[in-house]
């Protein structure tokens, strides 16, 4: 009853076999893409994993980078005639300097963060405007333990 079988006319139906034909079409083309989905997730997902261990060992690699350079920068200092604890002693003051730096102008960038200012003003607009009837300000809905929204 789902299809027409090969000597049939689709003319011939009656019109509970076409919607029966209709819906059974449209399961199977629903079921078809979401299995298409799925493989198609599931190859990016490798990809994904994959790029993201090459990154992984790519961060590895920076960081022994700056560790053999951090080494030789010191090193240098040294062969500029300047005692070895101080050497090294430098090159982790320059790093403590980057740090701060880092955490000051983080610290500057998250001061700058709204907490969706826009959103709650007009989330509480909108339970303002629920609360009351129409023209008459009288409340609609009122909830005695409903906390105050407040910015």
């Amino acid at each position: 009853m789902s299809g027409a079988l090969p000597g049939e006319r689709v003319e011939d139906k009656s019109l509970g076999e076409l919607v029966a034909m209709a819906s059974s079409n449209v399961s199977n083309l629903v079921r078809s893409e979401m299995d298409l989905a799925k493989m198609e997730l599931k190859a990016d997902a490798k990809k994904a994993a994959i790029g993201s261990v090459l990154f992984a060992i790519a961060g590895l690699c920076g960081g022994m980078i700056v560790i053999l350079l951090s080494i030789a920068l010191a090193y240098g200092l040294v062969a500029l005639g300047i005692w070895h604890w101080a050497a090294f002693l430098i090159v982790a003051g320059i790093y403590l300097l980057l740090a701060a730096v880092l955490i000051l102008i983080g610290y500057w960038r998250m001061k700058k963060i709204d907490g969706a200012k826009r959103t709650r003003r007009t989330l509480k607009d909108d339970l303002t405007m629920l609360r009351r009837r129409g023209e008459d300000r009288e409340p609609a809905v009122t909830a005695p333990d409903a906390p105050a929204l407040t910015d």
